[in-house]
């Protein structure tokens, strides 16, 4: 197996990716893709037939979608303690709100920012139902802190921290009991900061 390569751009949920490279403490590389006809390009097209971002490549395994590129790198690299082991009763914690926030809570994001509205009794139709019951159901979940799966931060801590920060940051999720404090301790790790900087000084340099 050869080395991580990340795709990515800095004005993408990339960002997040970098953040769980960072907390892998090992030597990775970035490859900037920019929005427009690059990222659209055949070249990068081979890459991800998609043609978003991010994309990360370990030698010769894809692995797309933030949620399986965190999960991936969670249980390829498990010194670094980022998701608990398949025998560990606070795996089934980590998994239900790793895709919890990658699904329903990301969806209700998604739509609020572009102003969809779910027709009065087709709740049942879409994955996150509603907005408020999907942020109720968050505000539940961090209740037990100071992580989601007690004492000990995981990826799931990770990938929610990041859709929360945005989303508050740009208006749409308000604020509620322990979403602030819970973004803001995850945001002070070494790692988080480090990626911020990282991402930060690039999109200064262009």
């Amino acid at each position: 197996m050869h080395g991580l390569t990340l795709y990515s751009n800095p004005q993408s949920r990339g960002r997040l990716v970098h953040w769980m490279l960072e907390e892998l403490q090992m030597p990775y590389e970035t490859v900037w893709i920019d929005y427009g006809d690059e990222i659209k390009s055949a070249h990068y097209r081979a890459i991800n037939p998609m043609g978003k971002v991010p994309a990360l490549m370990h030698g010769d395994l894809l692995i797309t979608e933030c949620a399986a590129i965190c999960a991936y790198l969670a249980d390829r690299f498990p010194r670094t303690q980022l998701a608990p082991p398949v025998d560990d009763p606070r795996r089934a914690a980590y998994l239900r709100w790793l895709f919890f926030a990658a699904g329903p809570l990301e969806q209700a994001i998604t739509a609020r920012k572009l102003d969809w509205e779910v027709p009065e009794g087709r709740e049942r139709m879409v994955g996150f139902g509603s907005f408020e019951d999907t942020l109720a159901t968050v505000q539940q979940a961090l209740l037990g802190g100071p992580w989601l799966c007690g004492n000990h931060f995981t990826a799931a801590d990770l990938y929610l921290a990041a859709q929360l920060g945005w989303a508050m940051s740009e208006g749409i999720v308000p604020e509620r009991p322990g979403f602030a404090e819970f973004v803001a301790t995850a945001f002070e790790r070494p790692a988080a900061i480090r990626a911020k900087a990282f991402n930060d000084q690039y999109m200064a340099g262009r």
